[in-house]
């Protein structure tokens, strides 16, 4: 069992060299996995301060209505052959995903966070947040409560 505070380290040893983009992994309606790429990072919880991973999704799309529905997800990172998952309930914060404690001030405060976490700088971010509000865009809290990983280090060949 990786514990959680080695396993976001391992994703902030990976996650960089893919410009921190992951596989998240959430469950459609029919019982099959919904699978689509986003840009999560670390960041402390707004509520609680505990560690999360998250990601920004625009408003209207099928990953958020597959999180309302079922609030679990995946989430892979990987460079090269090297990989670790984290997997955990979500909690929403947005225009469509009210959430406790959190007003529209610090929803705009949260996406910048978010953003920056997973590596993204802009050079306007005035011109961001209208972006986000124009998007009805959802901050995406994942809670780690599972880690899989392969070993570091493993080795595997190309196939030939």
């Amino acid at each position: 069992m990786i514990r959680t505070a080695d396993g976001l380290a391992r994703i902030t040893e990976l996650a960089p060299a893919e410009r921190w983009l992951a596989v998240l992994v959430s469950t459609r309606p029919d019982g099959e996995p919904g699978v689509s790429v986003v840009n999560a990072g670390i960041l402390p919880h707004p509520r609680t301060g505990e560690p999360t991973v998250a990601f920004v999704s625009r408003g209207g799309t099928a990953k958020l209505t597959n999180l309302r529905s079922r609030p679990r997800a995946t989430l892979v990172f990987r460079a090269g052959w090297e990989w670790i998952a984290v997997s955990g309930p979500v909690e929403l914060a947005g225009p469509d995903d009210p959430a406790e404690g959190l007003d529209a001030e610090a929803l705009r405060l949260l996406l910048r966070d978010i953003y920056a976490a997973a590596g993204g700088v802009h050079p306007d971010l005035d011109e961001y947040d209208r972006a986000m509000a124009a998007d009805r865009r959802t901050a995406v809290l994942l809670t780690p409560t599972r880690f899989t990983s392969n070993p570091p280090g493993t080795d595997h060949e190309e196939p030939a």
